[in-house]
């Protein structure tokens, strides 16, 4: 019995770095999308298209304070997607610090 709250803490402690590791992971891929997209798209709307690629996906409690920055660059197009990291439960409250995930993607023509 005495081992029980800490059984109770490692798995809190697991599910918290579960939901980190989750994060980069939306990041990354939404940035990867955002990017793909934004080359693909028709010049003048590229940066919507990016912006709205990136967020597409995203499950609400990660995406309502989604931060998507799209650039061109000789060459490239490159996407950022700034998350925030929910503590123990998605949507209800977050932790102070911001987890980026940035992509680029190579402009064909």
């Amino acid at each position: 019995m005495g081992v029980t709250p800490l059984i109770i803490l490692l798995l809190v402690a697991l599910w918290q770095c579960a939901l980190i590791g989750y994060t980069f992971i939306l990041a990354g891929n939404a940035a990867d999308v955002g990017a793909r997209t934004g080359t693909g798209a028709a010049r003048g709307v590229q940066l919507q298209e990016c912006q709205r690629a990136a967020k597409e996906d995203l499950p609400s409690a990660w995406g309502g304070d989604a931060w998507v920055v799209c650039t061109e660059e000789p060459g490239l197009f490159r996407a950022t997607v700034t998350l925030h990291v929910p503590v123990l439960m998605p949507g209800a409250l977050n932790f102070p610090f911001p987890v980026d995930g940035d992509a680029a993607s190579v402009k064909e023509s």
